[in-house]
């Protein structure tokens, strides 16, 4: 050893960087373990869950809705309120509601062959729930799949979204509260942290993201057969039917689009007007807009979420004019140069060559495309790829239904828009590039289930009919009497 010299300079201790992949596989031991000490929670037990999550949700929702503004610069308390803890609740009192219908097993018929033999459907909780969350609307696309996951029996584990630190800090206060490591685990962190979190070996992966993003997820949950269902989005479109007034569908379009300054994934993306109605379409837009909000700066209405997103949606509505689009601000004042907030701008004379008709928009920009007839509009969205949602505006019955048949949609709305996400009893998911699967309803039950097929024999069974040694009379003629 040497001497300790007082005019020695310390060395810097090394930095050990962990591996978050190495803490995400600890905290999935941990649930695991105790998942296997305890793998079917009754229903008392899911329904305690429940209760303490709504109670803490209601308890910090003040605290909530304050800390996603914070993260915003602004967002409207209201929007908070009604995009994400109002749906959050509804959630939770639907499980509570049906918990015990759904966890009874179903009665299936064994068919005359196994007769007098019985089958039930029992399901059973898979075990370990990972759900990545995104920033948009992050209360209810993080603790809704948590309810449905819950009231299935499951522990979870929560990757939240970097964009929204004091958001996430609320939601982890909340869940902490509640639950302990082993039922529930949250998780915060960049790129690397998702990319770990995605390739762990999970009994079912949720993601809600972009499409582009829901690709590396599904790709690295294959690794470990992972079952996922993959909520993503889009370009979803409003059709303007020719027979709809101009200014009712605007009002049953403009808050889908004004929510969240838009920055929601069944957000319309694009409008499908009669070429002779746009100009209507704009006027009754911008007055509708003014009606509502007065001004971009109106308290009511939120700002984009950050300044990378900002200048995203600057750039492509730069795109779009360099490229012959003429830009409409629906109360007519500039996008700012800072502070995020923009109302909705209208973009007519669009072509797919540009930027803002490619990729999902996800923010305050409504292109507007005109259509000679039914038949081109409906070609439109066909020749695209199929997107989460579809609005009809149209009041000719058989007219939607001939939308509702000849195009593909993970969902559809007639008449309104965005609500159809809040229907708490039916299922919501998207088809083909806009999603796989679907959760909400008794679907979110089912989806985080293992629906267990059970046939159970007695005493008396006639499945000794069907073993060897073949050709016995009673034999050939069960063989007559079931193959016909």
């Amino acid at each position: 050893m040497h001497a300790h010299d007082e005019n020695a300079v310390a060395e810097p201790e090394a930095v050990i960087k962990i591996d978050p992949k190495t803490e995400l596989l600890k905290a999935l031991d941990i649930q695991r373990n105790a998942f296997s000490k305890h793998t079917y929670p009754t229903y008392e037990e899911r329904i305690k869950d429940l209760k303490a999550l709504k109670n803490a949700i209601l308890k910090h929702q003040d605290a909530f809705c304050a800390a996603v503004s914070e993260d915003y610069g602004h967002r409207s308390v209201d929007d908070t309120l009604r995009a994400d803890v109002l749906p959050t609740i509804h959630s939770i009192n639907y499980c509570m509601k049906n918990l015990k219908k759904w966890m009874k097993p179903s009665r299936r018929s064994a068919g005359l062959l196994f007769l007098p033999s019985t089958v039930r459907v029992h399901y059973q909780p898979v075990g370990i729930v990972g759900i990545i969350v995104p920033w948009n609307v992050p209360m209810v696309l993080s603790l809704a799949p948590l309810a449905y996951a819950l009231a299935s029996g499951n522990s979870a584990m929560i990757k939240l979204s970097e964009l929204v630190p004091k958001t996430n800090k609320v939601l982890r206060q909340i869940c902490n509260e509640v639950f302990t490591e082993q039922k529930v685990a949250i998780f915060e962190g960049e790129a690397d942290v998702a990319a770990a979190f995605s390739s762990l070996p999970f009994d079912h992966l949720l993601f809600t993201g972009s499409t582009a993003v829901g690709k590396h997820v599904m790709r690295a949950a294959s690794e470990n057969l992972t079952p996922v269902t993959l909520e993503l989005g889009g370009k979803s479109p409003t059709i303007i039917a020719p027979d709809m007034d101009i200014d009712l569908a605007v009002n049953r379009l403009i808050f889908g689009k004004s929510l969240n300054a838009g920055q929601l994934c069944i957000s319309t993306d694009y409008i499908l007007c009669p070429k002779d109605k746009v100009d209507e379409l704009l006027t009754s837009y911008k007055k509708r807009f003014a009606s509502m909000y007065s001004n971009q700066s109106s308290d009511d209405y939120s700002s984009v979420v950050n300044d990378g997103h900002f200048v995203r949606l600057k750039n492509l509505l730069n795109d779009a004019v360099n490229k012959g689009a003429k830009v409409h601000s629906a109360t007519n004042e500039n996008v700012p140069e800072n502070g995020r907030r923009m109302a909705t701008q209208l973009v007519t004379d669009v072509s797919d060559d540009m930027e803002i008709m490619q990729s999902e928009i996800f923010g305050p920009l409504l292109p507007i495309v005109g259509y000679s007839d039914l038949d081109e509009a409906i070609e439109y969205v066909k020749s695209h790829d199929r997107p989460l949602s579809l609005y009809i505006m149209s009041h000719d019955s058989e007219l939607q239904e001939r939308v509702l048949k000849e195009t593909h949609s993970g969902g559809v709305s007639i008449n309104e828009t965005v609500f159809q996400f809040a229907v708490d009893d039916a299922p919501f998911g998207g088809t083909g590039p806009s999603g796989i699967g679907n959760y909400h309803g008794k679907e979110g039950f089912i989806r985080f289930s293992h629906a267990k097929t059970v046939l159970k024999s007695g005493r008396i069974n006639t499945a000794p009919l069907l073993r060897p040694p073949y050709g016995g009379l009673l034999q050939k003629l069960l063989l007559k009497i079931f193959i016909r």
